[in-house]
């Protein structure tokens, strides 16, 4: 029963660079897991309003996704899970936390963009991790690059070899379908952004391809299919699941072409949830004990309450409400007994989660980020660093009478991880450290909003904030000494270096050789 249950699980998060299109995806497979009536409440990013991943008021407003949204439904017989992680390279540390947590990843790509920044860097983190990735080539209804082409920049980009398994025909105003590969069927489709559009099933070899998009295309559509069984290697499903080879989709999300297909194949080669590495051991999905870990905590998901939620990745064996578990950190037995899986705000209570299940825990304070849960053994999760912050300002309270708010807003927020507090050890002033301008006017907006506290931001000019620490205590005392001016304390009480400049950073690195820097907290 539980290898069952185990086995019918598929978690994978949705990555993008902004403009790929990647929430009108979400919104279609939600469809198809029937989590919501209508395909195309929303005509484009600049005016969405009803985005179901995109929950905060700041979201809606500005049709951007600044947090991951966790997502599950039934589809068939298979139980779905979607991390649906922000496009936008300034909450980039949002997304590889979520990385960690999920066993499979769909990347979306603009047929005419191609390859962004963005996305390259994100599929360096799936590389260190050997996750399996799927491709979904979007908005073929727009003129876009040729196929070929796209692949060959796929493959030159992302580092990884690609396999076509539906092929378009034609793109932008002459977009007729896809061929899908993987199937052998041809699916033509009539564009549509209110409904789903029923699909026609013609067999390639006959004349019937020829009645349905003419001759020429026809011709030409098996030319082409010729041509990918020459060129790329047979679809193997092993190379997919080692990270080695990624199956690439075409279609059109905010029209519907092409998502299903991409969906049924989806269930059936993605993996089902993989072994995570412990520091102590590597845990297996079918070990009998519950073990999770949190990769993130999500404040005033229902802002009438102002309660926090920890996301917890159950890893192995199954979590059971209201049962005792060990929470590692604290050394504490802790019950839940309202644990909540979600469909982004919404959420309802579960009695139970297997591996590779998400659930959300009610959060007084008592988690962070990379927490563990177990039924009794002492294991540490890795791989949920902080990195270091590139831009910082001083935070001050806008207005005295809101401090206990401000503080408490703070708090919440550096417990999500939504950006870094220091404190100055010379002057004792506090200063948030993010890796986007964006990030700022987040905080601002979620402080106002969500905690009816103020804050105006100062500049402040910093180069890197670098974690340190040395097996020679006069060392690092002198050091501290030296740049008493630059020295501040994390959250965790860590001795922080605030260098102002990148020559600074390499002079004491010169200078204190036995010092080691760390540019991310995990060390």
């Amino acid at each position: 029963m539980a290898n069952q249950e185990i086995a019918r699980r598929r978690t994978f998060a949705i990555i993008a660079h902004p403009d790929a299109g990647k929430t009108s995806l979400t919104e279609k497979l939600l469809l198809f897991g029937g989590q919501i009536q209508v395909a195309g409440a929303v005509k484009s990013n600049k005016i969405k309003k009803t985005a179901t991943s995109d929950w905060m008021d700041i979201e809606k407003q500005r049709g951007i996704s600044v947090t991951t949204s966790v997502m599950e439904f039934d589809y068939h017989d298979y139980k779905i899970n979607i991390l649906d992680t922000p496009g936008h390279q300034d909450f980039a540390e949002d997304t590889y936390r979520t990385l960690t947590a999920v066993d499979s990843v769909i990347i979306v790509v603009d047929g005419a963009k191609g390859v962004e920044s963005q996305t390259r860097k994100l599929m360096e983190v799936c590389r260190m991790r050997n996750t399996p990735v799927i491709i979904f080539v979007n908005k073929m209804d727009r003129e876009a690059k040729d196929p070929f082409d796209l692949l060959d920049e796929l493959e030159e980009e992302l580092v990884i070899n690609v396999r076509p398994l539906t092929w378009p025909i034609e793109s932008g105003p002459r977009f007729k379908g896809v061929y899908n590969i993987y199937e052998q069927k041809l699916n033509l489709f009539q564009p549509s952004k209110q409904v789903v559009t029923e699909k026609v099933e013609v067999d390639i070899h006959t004349e019937d391809l020829d009645n349905h998009i003419g001759t020429p295309l026809a011709e030409k559509l098996r030319s082409e299919l010729e041509l990918i069984d020459g060129v790329y290697p047979e679809f193997n499903v092993d190379d997919y699941l080692k990270g080695e080879l990624a199956p690439v989709f075409f279609g059109s999300a905010l029209n519907n072409f092409g998502v299903q297909e991409l969906l049924d194949c989806f269930v059936e080669i993605a993996p089902s949830p993989r072994p995570v590495q412990a520091e102590e051991r590597e845990v297996q999905p079918e070990e009998p004990k519950f073990t999770g870990f949190v990769f993130k905590i999500t404040a005033n998901i229902d802002p009438n309450h102002r309660s926090c939620v920890a996301f917890c990745k159950v890893c192995s064996g199954k979590f059971t409400r209201n049962t005792p578990y060990l929470h590692v950190r604290h050394n504490k037995t802790m019950r839940f007994s309202s644990p909540t899986q979600f469909m982004a705000q919404r959420k309802t209570t579960v009695d139970e989660a297997w591996a590779g299940d998400i659930i959300g825990l009610p959060d007084n304070g008592t988690f962070k980020i990379g927490d563990t849960l177990t039924e009794g053994e002492l294991l540490h999760f890795k791989g949920l660093p902080s990195f270091s912050p590139e831009m910082f300002k001083y935070i001050e309270n806008a207005d005295p009478m809101k401090t206990k708010q401000l503080n408490k807003g703070i708090d919440q927020l550096m417990d999500e991880g939504v950006a870094q507090l220091f404190v100055n050890q010379f002057n004792g002033r506090k200063i948030i450290g993010t890796v986007g301008q964006l990030q700022f006017e987040v905080i601002q907006y979620r402080l106002e909003n969500e905690y009816n506290a103020k804050c105006r931001w100062e500049p402040l000019s910093l180069y890197k904030a670098c974690w340190i620490e040395s097996d020679d205590p006069a060392e690092l005392e002198a050091f501290k000494k030296r740049k008493y001016q630059y020295m501040a304390k994390d959250r965790d009480g860590r001795d922080v270096f605030l260098a102002d400049s990148g020559y600074v950073l390499q002079m004491a690195q010169m200078d204190f050789k036995h010092i080691k820097f760390h540019f991310t907290s995990e060390f």
